[in-house]
């Protein structure tokens, strides 16, 4: 191994390391309420060699946040093989909501807190990682009307309006806000039965059949 190799490979190794101690201290204490000096501090480090990966804190973030969608889009690949869309796009719907039940903080992340899209907006980049999770479902609807489903509808509108659906319930339930207000029986396995309503609501749409 080169001279010039290692040294990347040891810049790597930082990066991985900071993004790490930022993804566990956001776990741990909240965007909010971690900083650069705790991250530096985590991983025994100045927080001027933070400043020479990252150009500040939402930009720490937004790295963490383009994980995230890795991650999802990964959930959303094995549904590929799925092949009547109508049947995937119910897939998609109830697999976005466990992806969110099994990550919680990226959830977050990804699409509740503002951080990401600060940095993103400052650099006036494209939203590349979100619209390719989006762009699945968009050509998952446009496959349905394709085959004769939601007859008149557009397909970025209907996926917006499904996306819409998912996120409010995934949000709601991320953040509490679901504890006061249904009942403990309602509250086990919230999920699955919002999951399990949403398809419902799609099967009482009157679709065509496949021809």
């Amino acid at each position: 191994m080169t001279i010039a190799s290692r040294k990347e490979r040891q810049k790597e190794e930082l990066r991985s390391r900071i993004l790490q101690a930022a993804k566990e201290l956001f776990i741990e204490r909240g965007f909010e309420d971690t900083s650069i000096r705790n991250i530096a501090e985590r991983i025994e480090y100045s927080p001027t060699t933070i400043y020479l990966y990252f150009k500040d804190k939402d930009d720490i973030f937004r790295a963490l946040h383009l994980e995230g969608f890795i991650l999802l889009n990964q959930y959303f690949r094995a549904l590929e093989h799925v092949q009547d869309p109508f049947e995937r796009l119910k897939a998609v719907c109830k697999t976005y909501i466990n992806f969110a039940r099994e990550n919680g903080e990226f959830y977050d992340l990804m699409f509740i807190n503002r951080s990401p899209i600060n940095a993103i907006t400052k650099d006036e980049s494209k939203w590349e990682e979100g619209q390719r999770a989006f762009g699945f479902l968009v050509n998952t609807v446009q496959q349905c009307i394709d085959k004769g489903y939601f007859e008149g509808m557009d397909a970025e509108v209907l996926s917006f309006t499904l996306w819409s659906m998912v996120h409010g319930i995934c949000s709601l339930k991320i953040r509490n806000r679901c504890d006061d207000v249904v009942t403990e029986a309602t509250r086990i396995d919230l999920d699955k039965k919002a999951a399990d309503i949403i398809v419902q609501i799609l099967d009482r749409m009157h679709p065509k059949k496949i021809q």
